[in-house]
């Protein structure tokens, strides 16, 4: 008899606090002993239906109304139950022994069903379901937390509002102070533009210049090949025409990524899907391939772009709107971001009226609504002949929930489309195009020092 199944057994029995707390994750499949499973299969009906904990004579009597077990196994688990006496053990061990516990059997049973499954003796599954079988069993855990109590949790609370934020920054002024920073963990972001005007060099510039921060950065693409996007990437970072790149010599090429390789802790996976033929699953797949393979595991994620993706949830399914499945799209990238802990970073078309205008609004959104419902972040990328002649872009705020989107609600930012680079304007720029109320903004620094909290009694 296993000694740590036998002493949850009696806990559970006599331990009040503890069962509250492990029940939700125990499962019957993890006992070895079928004698031990069945004592766990009554205290959890027990509990489950009258939210009381069983005595030993309710748990025998219980046992005796199976019509599954003869009687010599009715000897036997009367035996193991009248065993079943109080023995107190610190409560915090007991928890983590009890959660190691439960992992290693998670595991144990998961490899098995993986082996089935590839045995081709699963009907219900095929291979693909392997590796989340797998990351299901690892990610096995005691997770207590019910919710946030306002009036008890307050000091908490407090200390979360004074808490700095992981965010990746951007190396453009005015994109940092639309978003406090730059882009926090778990979030989508979109930017939402015409073909041709920047979505692609837009998201290439950023996994540039978050390299060069150090950081480890994921570039999925949909749209183009793997040797295209790095283009683009080498086009920015060795600061070469794009045209030119070609016709520079290996020794010269060579030297200069190496010299990149010298100034950045970070590293940069491009991974290429057909169109319309990857979804979040497959993503998932592909960070754990990554984080088994390469030891690899992403600070952004970039996703080239949103619309060319398929949905986990309706594959195969044409008869599904436009606005469902990209709505469905959106909601299971940004699944993906939460689970990940991770800003995702993709993008998205305009409408065909959306296309040429110089005020692109909410609206103009191709195909669904829905992706702006779910996007934290969301602005639009203009384009017209003006700006094109001053070498321009122009960046509207369409939703923001890091700050308020109608300051600083319209800017411009520098565009080199020869060497897939953006960059900052002079301030003059901004002036006569900046929408009213930018004297508002302020940093969180100046924000502490302009309380109101005189005649406030402590």
């Amino acid at each position: 008899m296993d000694k740590i199944e036998f002493l949850i057994l009696k806990n559970l029995l006599h331990n009040e606090e503890y069962l509250r707390k492990v029940v939700p994750f125990l499962k019957g499949d993890y006992f070895q002993d079928n004698n031990q499973k069945i004592v766990y299969e009554e205290i959890f009906n027990f509990v489950t239906q009258y939210n009381e904990v069983p005595t030993k004579e309710i748990l025998s009597i219980e046992v005796e109304k199976r019509n599954d077990i003869n009687e010599t196994s009715f000897k036997e688990v009367a035996q193991l139950i009248s065993c079943l006496d109080d023995s107190p053990v610190e409560l915090e061990w007991l928890l983590d022994t009890t959660e190691k516990w439960c992992r290693d059997r998670a595991i144990y049973l998961a490899l098995l069903e993986s082996i089935s499954i590839a045995d081709g003796n699963s009907e219900q599954k095929t291979a693909d379901a392997i590796p989340s079988i797998l990351s299901d069993a690892l990610a096995v855990s005691f997770d207590n937390h019910v919710g946030h109590d306002y009036l008890l949790d307050y000091a908490e609370r407090y200390d979360s509002y004074n808490k700095k934020e992981t965010r990746i920054g951007f190396d453009l002024e005015y994109f940092n102070k639309i978003t406090k920073g730059g882009l926090p963990n778990k979030t989508l972001n979109i930017a939402l533009a015409g073909t041709g005007v920047g979505k692609s060099l837009f998201m290439c510039h950023m996994a540039s210049s978050v390299l060069l921060q150090g950081r480890n950065v994921l570039y999925i693409t949909l749209e183009m090949a793997e040797e295209k996007i790095a283009e683009r990437i080498d086009a920015n970072l060795l600061n070469i025409n794009i045209q030119e790149i070609a016709d520079l010599p290996k020794v010269m090429f060579d030297n200069k990524v190496t010299s990149l390789a010298k100034k950045t802790q970070g590293t940069l996976i491009i991974k290429e899907y057909p169109t319309a033929s990857a979804h979040s699953g497959h993503f998932k797949s592909l960070l754990s391939e990554l984080a088994l393979k390469k030891s690899f595991k992403p600070d952004i994620i970039f996703i080239d772009y949103l619309n060319i993706c398929s949905s986990s949830r309706y594959r195969g399914n044409l008869s599904v709107n436009s606005y469902s499945y990209i709505k469905a799209i959106a909601e299971e990238l940004r699944g993906l971001a939460v689970e990940s802990n991770v800003p995702i970073v993709s993008a998205t078309q305009t409408t065909r009226s959306g296309f040429g205008s110089s005020d692109v609004e909410l609206t103009d959104t191709s195909e669904s609504f829905g992706l702006p419902a779910t996007a934290d972040l969301m602005f639009a990328l203009i384009s017209t002949e003006d700006l094109e002649g001053l070498n321009q872009i122009m960046v509207k705020q369409l939703k923001n929930r890091y700050n308020d989107p109608t300051i600083f609600k319209r800017f411009v930012v520098g565009i080199d489309r020869a060497k897939m680079r953006l960059y900052d304007c002079e301030q003059s720029a901004q002036n006569d195009i900046v929408d009213s109320g930018q004297e508002q903004e302020y940093t969180f620094e100046e924000r502490k020092s302009k309380k109101s909290f005189d005649g406030f009694k402590f």
